[in-house]
């Protein structure tokens, strides 16, 4: 690591692995193994346990734009960075819907075909990132919303505050969710079966596809 690379400080030049926003990012990642054991801890009893999983995924979602903004505002891209993000997006929505599946409280079909699209669309740009670079479409960062209210309403133990009913809302949630999910995958495909080839490759630090 070069002795100049900056952590915090703006400007131009060579950022550090150990920047903010990637020390951010790692520390999102980890909040998803201890999500899950809290999930686990829990044992469906809707205690405390589960109000902290639920706070684990709301802190560690709601922080991707903190350190989003960070890495912008400061000129504190990097590749690592870039690599990163994604990674901790993914590995929250789909320890906390594979959580769930595996408690029983979601069928494996709807998680097996949201993971399917996500890592499915994932490995795609990473094929196809030096021919075509593409910004990220509304029904991407719609799916993105969506899934994140979804899973938190999913995780929150509303049924036993509020009444059986909140499972209809959380169903309703979910299917919202799980048709954003394929439409903007389907839409990613064919907008980039018609984009032309990119002049220079480039990525973004979003991953929100």
């Amino acid at each position: 690591m070069s002795s100049g690379a900056r952590i915090w400080r703006r400007g131009e030049g060579p950022v550090s692995p150990w920047a903010v926003p990637n020390i951010i990012t790692v520390v999102r990642i980890g909040f998803a193994p201890a999500m899950v054991a809290a999930l686990f801890l829990d044992g469906q009893q809707y205690g405390p346990w589960r109000w902290i999983a639920l706070a684990l995924f709301v802190v560690g979602i709601a922080s991707d734009a903190v350190d989003g903004y960070l890495a912008r505002s400061r000129n504190l891209i990097s590749d690592l960075g870039k690599l990163l993000d994604p990674i901790a997006d993914k590995a929250l929505t789909g320890a906390a819907l594979v959580t769930c599946s595996i408690l029983g409280e979601l069928p494996w079909w709807v998680t097996g075909l949201i993971l399917f699209r996500e890592l499915g669309i994932t490995v795609w740009r990473l094929i196809e990132a030096r021919r075509i670079v593409l910004p990220a479409g509304r029904g991407g960062k719609l799916k993105t919303v969506m899934q994140a209210v979804a899973i938190s309403f999913a995780l929150a133990p509303f049924p036993q505050l509020f009444g059986e009913w909140m499972h209809t809302v959380n169903a309703v949630l979910m299917a919202i969710a799980f048709v954003l999910t394929l439409w903007s995958g389907i839409d990613y495909l064919v907008r980039a079966y018609w984009q032309k080839p990119a002049a220079s490759p480039t990525t973004d630090h979003r991953d929100d596809r």
